[in-house]
């Protein structure tokens, strides 16, 4: 995707691809300082354990060695250099034996001194590309490139520590081969050049604040505090109080954690994808593909609704449990906390193509309306015992390229799924909801914090959209060709107006499978 929201021109010949990858035939290995990156608490505590007495003899100014002590001293220095060298050895061995390469459309580890590893991860298969850096390595410029597979369950291939520079080299020059690009001649048998980017949001530390503040669990723990204090006077008995020490001291640790994680939030978009940076003494930059996401969230709790803030989460093949955190996930987020014009543009980079020509009703329906507002269907008036005070929230629309789904009165959320997205499906129906002649929809997608479900559907309605989402996702397989996002057949272009955030809206490919054993919907 260029500037003016185009779609690169992507060479097709064979010379190109294996231009691309004739440099990185060989194997490397990554930075020498990795091992006592990684296993610096280890030499720490062997110098611990063997300097504490001496150390503390010194502070107090006695005799570093007693009288009996003296004549073991060499021993116990040797017995811990020992140790420490032995340590030191395994770290080099480890380094030493510790390889990768890049070619034939693979990315391959060879790890380990007494037990081998060997890991590999196709390039076509890859859902995102992270670059972390803890304070130790940011210390000496290094930092770990994670490849997140489909169906891992975790990150497939880890390389740590590379410096950032050929971290970020070796990052662009995998997505340049995942997405199909070829690089352009000049740059032949050389590594792909990163690829441009453009800032579409970063989140203020005022605002960050603010959320957490204003988050659930403040609600939750505001609400234990009142109902402790009311406890401590009826009873007259102060040892309630004791119970809110630690849970203030886990808030605190919390609320640090969420701040350090989502400090310095920033979201770009570049031809590789979705680009986001955060973290305060950590800092991470991921690189999410396009097409990779598999459903997307906007929540809104309901003490954020005076300042108008939502969250967006999405799931991500190949994050697996990773994803099954809590909202303050850092690697499911695409954005923390922002204003309604935010959470239009982060969905339209994930959907850039959002099947209406109306996306400002319809979307803007889907996170503030209710009844009938942007074409939704919500639950029947004759289910409304059922949710009181949601039934007219509940419900659910489909455009040319994805199916929404709203639910909740007071934390609202907008569950967006792409068609192609649509893994299997399932109706649910308990003996009450038959009473009432309604149904839930479940789609079944990667885990993640995004759970689309349609709740308390009329039955007829939940029938119909069964086999019409069965239909839609069906077609949407149909036009995708292979794994390279930048290789897909492109349908023809909806043209929209600008949306809510004034971001204009154009069409674009639907992004291929991210399961080859990706099945059409069944019955539950």
């Amino acid at each position: 995707m260029t500037a003016d929201g185009q779609r690169p021109a992507v060479p097709t010949t064979a010379a190109g691809q294996e231009a691309l990858g004739a440099s990185d035939d060989e194997w490397r290995r990554v930075h020498p300082a990795s091992p006592f990156v990684r296993g610096w608490v280890a030499l720490a505590a062997i110098v611990f354990f063997f300097g504490r007495d001496i150390f503390e003899r010194l502070l107090q100014g006695q005799p570093i060695f007693e009288e009996g002590l003296a004549r073991r001293a060499p021993w116990l220095l040797a017995g811990g250099g020992t140790v420490l060298a032995v340590a030191v050895l395994g770290f080099v061995l480890t380094w030493y034996f510790t390889k990768y390469q890049v070619s034939g459309g693979y990315v391959r580890v060879d790890s380990g001194f007494l037990f081998r590893q060997h890991r590999q991860a196709r390039l076509d298969r890859v859902q995102a590309i992270d670059i972390e850096q803890p304070l130790l390595a940011r210390i000496f410029g290094l930092a770990e490139l994670k490849f997140e597979v489909a169906d891992a369950g975790e990150s497939a291939v880890r390389l740590a520590y590379l410096r950032i520079d050929d971290a970020r080299r070796l990052r662009a020059t995998i997505l340049a081969q995942a997405s199909g690009a070829v690089p352009a001649a000049e740059h032949a048998g050389n590594h792909a050049p990163e690829a441009p980017e453009y800032q579409v949001l970063t989140v203020p530390p005022s605002r960050l604040i603010g959320s957490l503040l204003l988050s659930e669990q403040s609600f939750f723990v505001v609400l234990g505090g009142v109902a402790t204090v009311l406890l401590s006077a009826v009873t007259d008995n102060r040892a309630f109080y004791f119970y809110l020490v630690p849970a203030a001291l886990g808030l605190a640790a919390n609320y640090w954690n969420l701040f350090t994680k989502g400090y310095n939030f920033t979201a770009a978009i570049s031809p590789d994808g979705i680009r986001l940076r955060y973290g305060l003494l950590d800092t991470q930059a991921q690189t999410l593909p396009p097409g990779r996401i598999q459903a997307v969230k906007i929540a809104q709790p309901p003490l954020w609704r005076p300042f108008g803030w939502y969250r967006v989460q999405v799931n991500v093949a190949g994050y697996g449990l990773a994803g099954n955190a809590a909202a303050g996930n850092t690697r499911t987020t695409l954005l923390p906390v922002g204003k309604l014009a935010d959470a239009l543009n982060i969905l339209a980079l994930v959907l850039p193509d959002p099947g209406t020509t109306q996306p400002d009703t319809v979307f803007g329906a889907g996170l503030a309306g209710r009844d009938s507002d942007g074409g939704f269907v919500t639950t029947p008036r004759r289910a409304r015992l059922l949710a009181p005070l949601a039934w007219r929230r509940n419900g659910f629309t489909a455009t040319g390229t994805a199916l929404l789904i709203r639910s909740g009165r007071w934390w609202r959320e907008l569950v967006v799924v792409p068609h192609q997205r649509t893994q299997s499906m399932a109706l649910h129906q308990g003996p009450l909801a038959r009473r009432f002649r309604v149904a839930d929809l479940v789609l079944h997608t990667t885990a993640g914090p995004v759970s689309p479900r349609l709740v308390q559907a009329g039955l007829d309605e939940a029938r119909q959209l069964f086999d019409d989402q069965a239909a839609r996702a069906r077609l949407a397989r149909t036009r995708q060709t292979t794994e390279q996002w930048l290789r897909q057949v492109v349908p023809p272009a909806v043209e929209g107006p600008p949306n809510a955030a004034g971001v204009a809206v154009a069409g674009s490919a639907p992004a291929a499978p991210t399961n080859h054993q990706q099945e059409g919907p069944q019955h539950g």
